[in-house]
């Protein structure tokens, strides 16, 4: 099997240039998706990449490294706006797991039920790709493509996800129903970041997560909240089920989906707003 560990990203670049390589970061996808002893290569191990460590606080707002595990996500000491991550994050199996596993990789997996997305949807977050040629940045819309599609290209690594400072507003919560309280893939999930002023709800971001091919947000069901008092926030569940696109799976069905997603969202903006459902 090939195998590097490059030092720094420049020497990452280079040889993503000149061959199909694997990305090998956390692992925690990768191991069990392989069905062989070992992991067939050629393997390209991204752990000992110093550009891709930390959490900081820029200009434009903040960026998380693409190194980052979710423990260092759940442990940083990040606004409010980042309460949900950072719940969303302690869903991500064990802590043993959560030692490992980094929040690009959790993107980059592009699960529909994938935990960090919703999350980050409602932060506004973007990805950043780097390659030989250059960088760019894709909304993680954009990003995300369908079921373990993404818009990464031959030669390109993530690097980083930003959230714009003007996204690290307000309050967030993030809600997960599974089929028992831990270790389990989501049946449903949804995130909230809630902006209230004078009583009153200012500005929402709500996502819905694991009831559409890709995590969504859901702009009517957010522009409704609007103006709604954060003591006795509403709703519609008819406006949530009509933004998604849930499947009949071993896990729940379509209808259940819809339902339940209107639930948690509703928890989950409630908690955003500072109440207790």
């Amino acid at each position: 099997m090939l195998y590097e560990r490059p030092g720094t990203l420049d020497e990452a670049l280079a040889l993503m240039a000149v061959g199909q390589w694997r990305i090998l970061a956390g692992g925690t996808d990768l191991y069990p998706a392989t069905a062989r002893p070992g992991l067939p290569g050629p393997i390209l191990d991204i752990g000992a990449l110093p550009e891709l460590r930390g959490i900081a606080r820029t200009p434009e707002g903040w960026r998380i490294g693409a190194g980052v595990t979710w423990s260092e996500a759940i442990g940083a000491d990040l606004p409010p706006a980042f309460a949900a991550l950072a719940e969303a994050g302690r869903e991500v199996g064990s802590v043993q797991i959560q030692n490992a596993a980094t929040v690009m990789g959790n993107l980059c997996n592009a699960s529909p039920a994938a935990d960090g997305v919703p999350a980050l949807l409602v932060l506004d977050a973007e990805v950043e790709l780097a390659s030989e040629a250059g960088r760019r940045r894709l909304g993680l819309s954009d990003f995300i493509l369908g079921n373990r599609r993404t818009a990464r290209e031959a030669g390109e690594i993530a690097v980083a996800i930003h959230v714009p400072a003007a996204a690290v507003a307000g309050g967030s919560a993030f809600e997960k129903l599974g089929a028992r309280r831990y270790l389990v893939i989501s049946i449903a999930m949804a995130a909230a970041r809630v902006v209230v002023a004078d009583g009153r709800v200012a500005a929402a971001a709500l996502a819905v997560g694991a009831c559409s091919e890709v995590a969504r947000r859901l702009t009517a069901v957010e522009a409704a909240l609007v103006g709604q008092p954060a003591d006795a926030p509403r709703i519609d569940p008819a406006a949530v089920a009509a933004a998604l696109d849930p499947i009949d799976d071993v896990r729940a069905t379509a209808a259940y989906r819809r339902e339940a997603a209107a639930e948690i969202l509703r928890r989950a903006v409630i908690r955003a707003c500072g109440g207790t459902p």
